[in-house]
């Protein structure tokens, strides 16, 4: 007996529940705390929470909404006015320096939450809309082998999975001093 489900649909159902696994997370490691605790860095070069989970959902946000050919969640749901932060509006974190770092201002926490439900969402539709043939394409040949859909799906979880698990650590070390 086969199973009627493609390769594709099986990956996007474990791509589906690995992102899963990151929405979940993120009001675990933001709701409870104070502004101080979501800024608070373990040292002067070390991210904060309130970053971090900014840029989790940053760089999943755009990596996704350019696989999906759509617009981003931060531009399309003014993310960006709400968060009012001191970059450019296209910035998600990626090669910013301790001083940008430190010149993130703590939004309202549920904003973490609720940007980062927006990006769930963009990026359940942006997998629900890949087939075969969406995985197989490469996208980048800069490296080798070339990367291809699939491949840069799999970063993004790895990178937000990363972050999420810097972001919990850091939520420990700052209940921990309390």
């Amino acid at each position: 007996m086969g199973d009627s489900r493609t390769t594709a649909g099986l990956a996007t159902e474990l791509l589906i529940d690995g992102f899963g696994r990151i929405a979940e997370g993120v009001p675990d490691v933001v709701e409870g705390l104070s502004v101080e605790q979501l800024l608070w860095r373990p040292d002067a070069d070390a991210n904060h929470i309130a970053w971090l989970v900014w840029h989790l959902s940053r760089q999943q946000d755009e990596q996704l909404a350019q696989l999906g050919h759509v617009r981003s969640a931060w531009r399309s749901g003014a993310w960006a006015e709400r968060f009012a932060l001191p970059y450019p509006e296209d910035a998600h974190g990626y090669g910013m320096s301790s001083a940008d770092v430190g010149a993130f201002t703590a939004p309202d926490p549920a904003d973490l939450v609720g940007y980062h439900e927006a990006v769930h969402d963009l990026t359940l539709q942006v997998l629900r809309g890949l087939d075969a043939d969406d995985f197989a394409r490469v996208i980048d040949r800069n490296w080798d082998p070339p990367v291809t859909v699939a491949v840069r799906v799999v970063s993004v979880l790895d990178d937000s999975a990363k972050h999420l698990g810097q972001a919990q650590y850091v939520r420990g070390l700052a209940q921990r001093r309390a």
